[in-house]
């Protein structure tokens, strides 16, 4: 684990077509697994986008900080285990997007961000 694990929690029963996440995190890592069933994890860096299908309880994926994240096509009794580097902190989270991707350009020095 790249990280100390602080919390440990689970999606589960999310609805046929329902998404999760939809947010970014200042400091918080995470490693998400597919405990059971499958879903899909978009990642967005701010410039690209990529998608990560996860259906197997033996492979984990790991975001690091200020990566956007969504999690879809959850499968019919799909698990989502997330093991946390922090505690629940409000203010670590990046809730719009527009407010995001100026910060990760400023991040990677950009001009103009």
């Amino acid at each position: 684990m790249p990280f100390e694990i602080r919390r440990l929690y689970y999606l589960y029963d999310v609805p046929g077509g329902a998404t999760r996440g939809g947010h970014a995190h200042r400091a918080l890592e995470q490693l998400i697994i597919a405990m059971s069933g499958s879903f899909t994890v978009v990642l967005d860096d701010g410039e690209s986008r990529r998608r990560v299908s996860l259906r197997r309880s033996f492979y984990g994926l790991y975001i690091p900080t200020m990566i956007w994240r969504e999690l879809e096509d959850f499968s019919s009794g799909a698990v989502c285990s997330v093991l946390a580097s922090e505690f629940y902190d409000a203010s670590d989270y990046y809730r719009d997007y527009d407010e995001f991707r100026r910060d990760a350009a400023k991040l990677r020095g950009e001009a103009g961000a």
